[in-house]
């Protein structure tokens, strides 16, 4: 076999492997109304938090906002569905292209987990993170999506997302 007939074996490979991927991705990422529909909405629990964090520390309260909700679901679900924590899960899931097309108010931020049993838990773990505290305590921030996705075929570990936004 040639190296140009090896090569072409390998693109179609990788091709058929990608398609898969996205065809899984987009199964798992399904919306019934403005979340999707293996995630939890965790706004609430985690709103009240968040913002008597930034009120310690004299700063505007966030509120909920529906596309930071829907955006949130959305990446919890991704990760759900791979198994994996990552923000940019799928052909052309970056963030900023995500967040412009789920019509989060830019700028935003995201904060990601896995394994953390409820809200309060997850939250917990981003306020000991700097960065992720970083996010929480942004002031261009005025919105705030919180979301856990699990799927039967990561194990049913709890992913979750959170999106700040603008």
């Amino acid at each position: 076999m040639t190296s140009n007939e090896k090569n072409l074996i390998a693109r179609r490979t990788l091709l058929a492997a990608s398609l898969g991927m996205t065809a899984a991705t987009i199964a798992g990422c399904s919306t019934i109304g403005d979340i999707a529909s293996d995630a939890s909405d965790q706004t609430d629990p985690t709103l009240a938090l968040i913002n008597k964090l930034r009120g310690d520390r004299g700063l505007e309260p966030l509120s909920r906002d529906p596309a930071a909700a829907r955006a949130a679901a959305d990446q919890a679900s991704r990760m759900a569905a791979a198994g994996k924590m990552e923000h940019n899960i799928g052909i052309g899931a970056n963030f900023a292209k995500r967040m412009k097309g789920m019509e989060v108010p830019l700028p935003a931020a995201e904060n990601i987990a896995v394994g953390q049993s409820d809200a309060a838990r997850a939250f917990q773990a981003w306020v000991d993170s700097p960065k992720h505290l970083a996010n929480m305590l942004g002031s261009g921030y005025r919105g705030l999506g919180v979301a856990e996705a699990r799927n039967s075929s990561s194990g049913n570990r709890p992913y979750w997302a959170m999106v700040l936004s603008s």
